[in-house]
């Protein structure tokens, strides 16, 4: 499941023809704003926030209509992070958030945790266990209101036990 995607992933489902909306294939002369390094055509756009458009995105041949890159998704409101914890859906994972509330009769903090659904995109490599950074979007299907702008892999180093976040 994890992994980089480098050709269009065509499943059982996906029999129909890949295409990028912005994408207008049966033009003779194409726009230079469209072409990559590779001198293909494809649509990216920068999401802004201080987060870089991955190489993938910018020289991948995936298509993703649901990707905050090369997609129909806009990236605004909250910004967190997260833990990936399961990655068991197409193109979506399950980040576990940790986090402390107050409990104001006791004057003292808990500790909580959410479990966020959010859209991985394929131009993202990563496994379970990496530090997801992810953005708020609009409502991309009925449990996913996110979409992740960043992944940081876990250290390897295992001999050295430091704090965790919790």
């Amino acid at each position: 499941m994890a992994g980089l995607a480098t050709n269009i992933e065509v499943g059982v489902d996906d029999r129909t023809f890949q295409q990028q909306e912005r994408i207008f294939i049966g033009r003779k002369k194409g726009i230079k704003k469209f072409r990559n390094s590779l001198g293909k055509q494809r649509y990216w756009k920068n999401v802004g926030l201080g987060f870089k458009t991955p190489k993938a995105a910018i020289e991948g041949t995936y298509v993703d209509r649901k990707c905050p890159f090369t997609g129909n998704v806009s990236i605004r409101g909250r910004i967190l992070r997260g833990v990936i914890k399961s990655a068991k859906m197409k193109r979506s994972v399950v980040c576990l958030r940790n986090y402390l509330k107050f409990v104001p009769k006791y004057q003292r903090y808990e500790k909580r945790h959410k479990n966020i659904t959010v859209h991985m995109s394929p131009c993202h490599e990563y496994s379970i266990g990496d530090e997801a950074i992810f953005g708020e979007t609009r409502s991309i299907c009925k449990t996913i209101r996110f979409s992740v702008l960043q992944v940081n892999p876990k250290s390897k180093k295992q001999g050295v036990k430091k704090f965790d976040k919790f």
